[in-house]
């Protein structure tokens, strides 16, 4: 079973990538001398840990740090993804706020590395909400400008990017979208009008899409509080059935799933096929800001089953 707990710091949001010998596990971390959980966001940097077996984990040196002011990430570094090219290079995709707009504006950037271990950032790719679809800073309700959460794949010859964003109009409490944008060789990006329309949900965070069982999901994170979809026991944790990769989605029969106090649930597929899924401890009580994996987690029955609730 997956676990990593830190004396000394909170982790959260976390991503993986698997380089053939070793599990790289990137995540959030912020410091306990905080105290205040909720002083956390804006104190965060990119952990990163390696085990062999996907659950004992090593921590290494963090792998990215807030930049030098004035940037778009010199307040703290959010959560996002990583893939390999065909030369090989890793490039990790991620999420930056800067002390200029005190946070409340979020961008996306992009590091690389040969080895997974050093990432150097890439000073020409910083990617914004466009307007034309995507609600900006103080255009509605919601305290800040939703543009995080890089998931990035490649589908039918071509790299694609879904991003926790909302749409520039409907229901202010209701506007999230899956954001999207595309590439030919993941340095350039070109934003696209969202793969969604709102559904209920004042924000989808850490999108994934997969196919399981030959059937293609997305799963994504709410919170109840920021939602007005109901379900019988509503957790953080949804499923949503698609035709594709790229949707259309079932968005408004999303499933809910129980993942009791995990939140940012991931999925990803071991070296065997099987399904591995894994969170963060978004309790109230003494494991939270730690990482672990349950077999109480039914995420892969859910997404296996045709039924939604």
């Amino acid at each position: 079973m997956m676990r990593l707990a830190l004396p000394d710091h909170w982790v959260w949001d976390s991503w993986m990538a698997d380089d053939g010998t070793d599990y790289h596990l990137f995540f959030l971390r912020a410091s306990r001398a905080l105290q205040d959980r909720e002083r956390r966001h804006y104190r965060a940097t990119i952990g990163h840990a390696t085990s062999r077996d996907g659950a004992q984990w090593t921590l290494t040196a963090d792998a990215l740090a807030p930049s030098d002011a004035p940037a778009f990430d010199d307040l703290a570094t959010w959560t996002g993804s990583v893939v390999r090219d065909t030369d090989g290079l890793w490039s990790m995709f991620y999420t930056g706020v800067s002390r200029a707009e005190n946070g409340l504006r979020q961008r996306i950037g992009r590091a690389t590395s040969s080895d997974l271990l050093t990432w150097t950032k890439d000073p020409d790719l910083v990617l914004e909400a466009d307007g034309r679809w995507y609600e900006r800073l103080g255009e509605g309700s919601w305290p800040d400008e939703a543009w995080r959460d890089p998931y990035v794949f490649e589908h039918a010859g071509r790299w694609h990017m879904l991003i926790t964003a909302r749409a520039n109009s409907g229901d202010p409490e209701g506007r999230a979208v899956v954001g999207h944008a595309t590439s030919e060789d993941l340095s350039s990006w070109h934003v696209r009008p969202p793969l969604s329309t709102p559904a209920g949900f004042g924000e989808m965070e850490v999108l994934q899409t997969h196919v399981v069982d030959g059937k293609p999901i997305l799963v994504f994170s709410c919170a109840p509080k920021n939602t007005s979809v109901h379900a019988e026991h509503q957790s953080g944790t949804w499923i949503a059935e698609g035709q594709s990769l790229l949707g259309p989605w079932k968005i408004t029969e999303a499933a809910n799933v129980d993942t009791t106090d995990l939140y940012a649930v991931q999925m990803r597929r071991t070296r065997d096929g099987t399904w591995t899924t894994w969170g963060f401890d978004n309790g109230h009580g003494p494991q939270f800001g730690t990482i672990s994996s349950s077999s109480r987690v039914p995420l892969i029955d859910t997404a296996s089953s045709t039924t939604t609730h």
